[in-house]
């Protein structure tokens, strides 16, 4: 049986960068479980899968353009210091979660705070970088 669009799958996978270096793995814990095309992973993960067998083994580069997309200087942007808390200083390098006006929630890395503004960069951490995964499939349901 191979993994076709609309099965529920579980897989192992290790996720690395060109340096080599893991940004995520399920080794360790239960294996990660969804919906073949529905979206919930990147697209090249799913890809990936398709027309595996359990069992079968594999690893594939995803291109940046197939996982999180490219970098994006648009997505840098200054807010207004005194819209922020008083300890925005502490938070310099980190990232913050942020909400708009519509209820909607994401995710801000702190570049930059001066005495008017706050500099902040809302690209996913790992936008512009090509992935490697080391995937097993485990079960199709």
């Amino acid at each position: 049986m191979k993994a076709e669009k609309g099965n529920k799958v579980k897989v192992h996978y290790t996720g690395t960068l060109n340096d080599g270096s893991v940004f995520d793995t399920s080794i360790g814990r239960e294996p990660l479980e969804f919906e073949l095309g529905s979206g919930q992973v990147i697209p090249g993960f799913e890809e990936a899968i398709m027309g595996m067998e359990i069992g079968e083994k594999k690893t594939v580069t995803i291109p940046s353009n197939e996982a999180y997309g490219e970098y994006s200087e648009e997505k840098i942007f200054e807010l207004p210091r005194q819209s922020f808390p008083s300890n925005i200083d502490e938070a310099l390098g980190q990232t913050v979660q942020l909400g708009d006006q519509s209820g909607n929630v994401f995710l801000a890395k702190i570049l930059e705070v001066t005495d008017e503004t706050v500099k902040m960069d809302t690209n996913h951490p790992l936008a512009g970088k090509d992935l490697t995964f080391e995937i097993e499939l485990i079960e199709i349901n």
